[in-house]
């Protein structure tokens, strides 16, 4: 079905808020997580959303109605309304989690992730024929694979990493620093990220899938939001409420991919795009008019007017 793959990274900006509705508990309204694992996701849907407003918003409208059939963005996301006349030649996976910021009493924060974590963007980039040049390491309970010691203090002969309240042991475990400067590049290229992408290559942690369950449950920040009475000026009843957010500094990782244009016979029009084309055109962009969106902010979720959702896509694979 598909013709064109490339590896997407999602690094958040800003906190972000891809809610999941209402549920039961402290949190009223909680991030996107999966089912099986907890770990926080990005929804393919609101995904592709997000993307076909940013280049409603940053592509010029085409001669006339910018919502017929044969426009650039119709033809890519598909038609806003008679769908049964062709299909979008865009799809866009769930994202996946690759790294949480996590405070660490040396360095600010560390970047952290886990064995399945890893294996799952090294699956993921195969599939997009990039062929990730580093093996999954195994770390046990407790314990901690680094990239580098700049992260780390002495105790006695051991050499320990403390996130939040946990204390964790440096473990020899695979060439995490070779983990880390593949995911910088490919994740945080070019100058403007040159701080980050150095941070992640020196301050990358793998940790014990059960270790990182427990962050990537627990890591987010939660918001206190109040609803004033305008007329009281104090809080309306049941005017508080806790919003749940992704921090920044956080890495996701999925799929976008790409099939040739299909049509009706009797609605194909004289050229269609390619799906390498297809890729290009959101990624790269044509012309001085049409920029992609690699290497640029997009907004995902909500509270986009107090600055939640700012998210930096960069896109990478083989064709």
């Amino acid at each position: 079905m598909f013709e064109a793959t490339q590896l997407v990274f999602y690094y958040a900006v800003s906190p972000v808020h891809m809610g999941a509705g209402s549920a039961i508990g402290a949190i009223d309204s909680p991030i996107q997580r999966e089912v099986h694992t907890k770990h926080p996701t990005f929804a393919g849907s609101g995904l592709k959303g997000a993307l076909r407003h940013h280049f409603n918003r940053a592509w010029p409208r085409a001669e006339g109605d910018d919502r017929k059939a044969n426009s650039l963005i119709n033809r890519i996301f598909g038609p806003d309304t008679g769908a049964s006349d062709f299909a979008g030649a865009l799809s866009l996976s769930d994202a996946q989690l690759v790294a949480l910021p996590v405070r660490s009493l040396k360095g600010g924060f560390a970047y952290v992730t886990s064995p399945l974590a890893l294996a799952r963007l090294h699956r993921l980039a195969t599939q997009a024929g990039l062929s990730p040049d580093w093996d999954v390491p195994s770390v046990a309970e407790n314990m901690a694979a680094t990239a580098s010691d700049a992260l780390l203090q002495a105790k006695g002969s051991d050499k320990q990493l403390i996130l939040e309240a946990f204390e964790f042991i440096k473990v020899d475990a695979g060439d995490v620093n070779k983990i880390a400067t593949w995911i910088a590049g490919y994740a945080l290229p070019g100058a403007p990220n040159k701080f980050f992408a150095d941070k992640l290559k020196s301050d990358l942690v793998v940790l014990n899938d059960t270790d990182f369950s427990h962050f990537a449950r627990h890591a987010m920040v939660v918001e206190p939001h109040v609803r004033i009475n305008d007329e009281s000026g104090t809080a309306d009843d049941g005017g508080l409420f806790y919003v749940e957010n992704l921090p920044p500094e956080t890495l996701m990782v999925g799929l976008a991919q790409a099939s040739i244009e299909r049509y009706k016979k009797d609605n194909k029009p004289d050229t269609t795009l390619t799906a390498p084309e297809v890729l290009a055109l959101v990624f790269v962009g044509q012309g001085e008019h049409q920029s992609g969106i690699g290497g640029k902010l997009l907004q995902i979720g909500g509270d986009a007017t107090t600055g939640r959702g700012l998210v930096l896509v960069q896109a990478a694979g083989k064709n």
